[in-house]
């Protein structure tokens, strides 16, 4: 094996590949996603408290503040244990030399001190090149919020995304998105919506029928799904749109036959999603508000499970069963120039999502002698990685808005939970525990 095999090997340790050029796979991977580069070397001190705050408010702060960081995908965090022994709280307190040398090695550093009162909290951060004691403070912000577990929680996030997005060359950090998905806790199969860490899972909808396949809109004010609801004296899947502004439905039409899967355009004004209203389900668009209806496919079988691409807006991936079992097509968003994207095995193929570049789709591929399980493509090249193995069933992968996680559903406790990982499989962590959990989707931001 060649030494740079042997570094795919180690990187992807939860990946199959299965292209023959390994090298390349390596290539289009580390484009697609920013994984599998040098990362930089951040310490993370614990912040000093200049005003006396509840000891668990600290705690929070520097808890959540060191996860995001870990689990950013770009940074590598620096063990306290190799720290020197002061712990800055300011500018004028870094011993630059001591940060940078042996044992630490640090590259960044990011420190800070907390201050507040009975019921407001602040937290001074500051962002420093240990290596360039003369160059200008990288960030330096004061973040303010509530004295409370929550008002810590964001006050950590807040620092958190900033630093990610100077350290990852602009990218976005992801601690203030959340995930919409569906759970059975209540009773129904309602949606819910948590923080992108688990944290703060609440109940959106509350329908008490089944709700099922949440997407959030571009601009994460609204979500739409699929909904069993009443229409002309039969219970049946519709599309609902809920509002995260005024916690409340939208109204959108209804349609006759089975409607669901409703994906939105990048720019907001239109929802594709499936509908039999006229025989065999196919691919409909409609504005945002459900009028100007125009379907797209033309096919003998079911054709569902519309993804368009975020970043053009001019191509639709689908699932379709024409020419047997379920795989993927991919059209122009007209409904235009369909083709097929081969695979190199049989199988079921289910859940496209597009990553935030438009460049790699996730999916979940049952192949014959497998369970499901979430792959990537290169929509140019058509490479595959292979995320998930032997782990349960891995379902209904969804991007986050850097590109560098995926949040997805997954048997492997032996309940269906939803699990984020990176986009290389890497640092899989579970984010719900209670009832049934499914479909989840990241929030655009």
């Amino acid at each position: 094996m060649t030494r740079k095999l042997a570094i795919i090997a180690t990187l992807f340790t939860a990946a199959l590949l299965l292209c023959a050029g390994n090298a390349s796979a390596q290539d289009w991977f580390k484009t697609g996603t920013g994984l599998g580069v040098s990362k930089a070397r951040v310490a993370v001190p614990e912040f000093a408290v200049r005003q006396p705050i509840p000891q668990a408010l600290e705690k929070t702060f520097h808890d959540v503040l060191w996860s995001d960081l870990e689990f950013c995908g770009v940074l590598e965090l620096v063990s306290p244990s190799f720290y020197p022994p002061q712990m800055p709280s300011q500018p004028s307190e870094v011993t630059f030399g001591e940060w940078a040398a042996a044992p630490a090695n640090v590259y960044m550093l990011a420190y800070g001190n907390l201050s507040g009162d009975a019921t407001n909290l602040a937290a001074a951060g500051y962002l420093s090149d240990v290596h360039n004691p003369q160059a200008p403070i990288a960030l330096q912000k004061i973040y303010r919020g509530p004295a409370t577990d929550a008002g810590a929680r964001l006050l950590a996030h807040k620092f958190a995304d900033d630093i990610v997005g100077l350290l990852s060359g602009g990218s976005p950090g992801i601690a203030q998105t959340q995930i919409a998905y569906v759970s059975t806790r209540s009773g129904n199969k309602e949606i819910w919506a948590m923080d992108y860490d688990g944290q703060n899972q609440h109940q959106l909808t509350h329908l008490k029928s089944i709700s099922l396949t949440p997407r959030w809109a571009p601009s994460a004010d609204r979500i739409a799904f699929t909904c069993y609801v009443p229409f002309r004296g039969i219970t049946s899947p519709q599309i609902c749109l809920y509002s995260a502004i005024s916690d409340r439905l939208i109204s959108f039409p209804r349609y006759r036959g089975s409607n669901s899967s409703p994906a939105w355009s990048p720019d907001g004004t239109q929802i594709a999603f499936m509908s039999s209203q006229n025989g065999d389900p196919e691919i409909y668009l409609s504005d945002s508000n459900g009028g100007g209806l125009k379907r797209i496919t033309f096919a003998a079988g079911v054709s569902t499970s519309p993804a368009w691409n975020p970043k053009t807006g001019k191509q639709i991936v689908f699932v379709s069963d024409r020419g047997g079992e379920p795989v993927l097509y991919l059209a122009n968003s007209d409904g235009t120039d369909v083709q097929k994207l081969d695979m190199p095995d049989m199988g079921y193929v289910v859940d496209p999502s597009w990553s935030p570049n438009g460049q790699l789709l996730a999916f979940s591929w049952r192949r014959p002698s497998g369970n499901f399980d979430i792959y990537i493509m290169d929509i140019v090249n058509r490479q595959l990685v292979e995320l998930t193995r032997d782990e349960g069933r891995n379902e209904r992968p969804s991007w986050a808005p850097d590109g560098r996680h995926i949040v997805f559903e997954s048997t492997r406790t032996g309940t269906r939970h939803i699990w984020s990982m990176l986009a290389d499989g890497s640092l899989p962590r579970q984010l719900t525990y209670q009832g049934q959990n499914e479909s989840p989707n990241w929030s655009p931001k």
